[in-house]
């Protein structure tokens, strides 16, 4: 699926909209920071020579030759038996080499002087030029999902309107006779129809994702109406259709795909849920048709739409971090497939994340996903996961980091 995908196109946005974009190009330091040699604590700047030694029996006595405040610069340098009262941030003066908090000063009997009292502060506090990143340096690389410390860095360098890839534009089609949409829910208290949930659920994950979801509705099991909805997503990035994929009298979805000149390159995946899943190529895009069951659809699209679509959108780590759980109850398989179960973990005793499954494990059951922080990875055999044993799980409540290995991997 992931053969021959790349990022998208490129643009430049505000960096004040860009959280959660993807950098298109290497970020290049036209600045040092800090620009200069500052104080990372309010104190006096000295020279470490004449403190070196300091203890409140025996205190280094020093004038003060001026108050420099962030934002100030230096009036003159600080030469040996003098110090310059100074503030967090405030450029360091010439001539000293360290910054001697103000609790280790003491009174002094004299105006314009201070002692002091410890010299645990020689040659610190004092950040200095270039510490953080060097003119010239390559600061970020193209690839770097867009965080709030990153925003921050990119502000820093003034990068205002940094260059990231394109969101994709992916079209969502939910098929099937019994859907309606939130607007036809009269129809659902009549118990006449379903509410189209996939259509709702795959457009958030697809842009929790980093996509942009563009909403083809929902048509019924017709060959004909399938095909004219599937013609308004030409221009879109990549295709989601859910239902009419399986072997049933009106599951239409491949023949039309195949119709519009589309090409079919794998059909059903021995995994449950989401065994029906179909994938291809439809108006030069990726096309997936997804199962109509709404966790099917969840899984199918977490495990196999997710990464190309973060690929689209220029992601280097497509695939979540799997993680070890321990398993907290025995666990039977109805068949001899790969099975993503939905579970939720939780903090063992001994330091250890544990899981157990969220209920009834049926792929109409949307509340199941709903509930689970996780999907479990159990492999076709053996057939019965005793509990204690450890099995891998893929975190759905948050990217615990990246990976560009399948999920399951190990």
């Amino acid at each position: 699926m992931l053969a021959d995908v790349g990022p998208l196109g490129v643009e430049r946005m505000m960096l004040s909209e860009s959280l959660g974009r993807v950098l298109a190009a290497d970020v290049v330091a036209s600045v040092s920071l800090p620009p200069w040699d500052n104080a990372s604590m309010d104190g006096f700047a000295v020279h470490a020579d004449d403190v070196r030694g300091a203890t409140a029996e025996h205190p280094a006595v020093l004038r003060v030759i001026e108050t420099i405040a962030a934002g100030q610069r230096p009036t003159r340098p600080v030469a040996m038996g003098e110090a310059a009262r100074i503030m967090t941030g405030a450029a360091v003066p010439a001539g000293a080499d360290s910054v001697v908090r103000v609790e280790d000063s003491g009174p002094s009997s004299d105006a314009g002087m201070v002692t002091i009292v410890d010299d645990r502060d020689v040659l610190r506090n004092v950040r200095r030029r270039g510490e953080d990143v060097i003119e010239g340096a390559r600061v970020l690389s193209a690839g770097t999902l867009i965080g709030p410390a990153h925003v921050g860095v990119l502000a820093s360098l003034g990068e205002v309107q940094p260059s990231v890839y394109r969101r994709p534009r992916v079209a969502i089609l939910a098929t099937g006779d019994e859907l309606v949409e939130l607007d036809g829910f009269r129809a659902v208290r009549a118990g006449e129809r379903i509410v189209s949930s996939n259509s709702y659920s795959i457009a958030a994950a697809v842009r929790a994702a980093g996509g942009e979801p563009v909403s083809l509705g929902v048509v019924p099991d017709d060959p004909r109406a399938i095909a004219e909805r599937l013609q308004t997503a030409r221009g879109c990035d990549m295709i989601l259709t859910s239902g009419g994929v399986s072997v049933g009298d009106y599951d239409h979805v491949r023949r039309v795909i195949v119709s519009l000149g589309g090409e079919i390159s794998l059909w059903r995946v021995r995994m449950r849920p989401g065994a029906p899943l179909a994938f291809g190529r439809l108006f030069g895009v990726p096309w997936f048709g997804l199962p109509g069951n709404p966790v099917s659809a969840l899984v199918t699209f977490e495990l196999f739409a997710r990464p190309l679509l973060r690929v689209l959108g220029g992601h280097r780590r497509p695939h979540r971090r799997t993680i070890r759980v321990v398993l907290d109850e025995e666990v039977r398989l109805a068949a001899p497939l790969t099975h993503y179960l939905r579970a939720t973990l939780a903090d063992g005793a001994d330091g250890t994340l544990h899981a157990r499954l969220t209920g009834a494990q049926s792929s109409g059951m949307l509340t199941s996903m709903s509930n689970a922080d996780a999907l479990l990875i159990l492999p076709p055999e053996p057939m019965i996961a005793t509990a204690g044993s450890i099995v891998r799980a893929i975190p759905l409540d948050g990217d615990l980091g990246g990976t560009d290995r399948f999920p399951g991997s190990s």
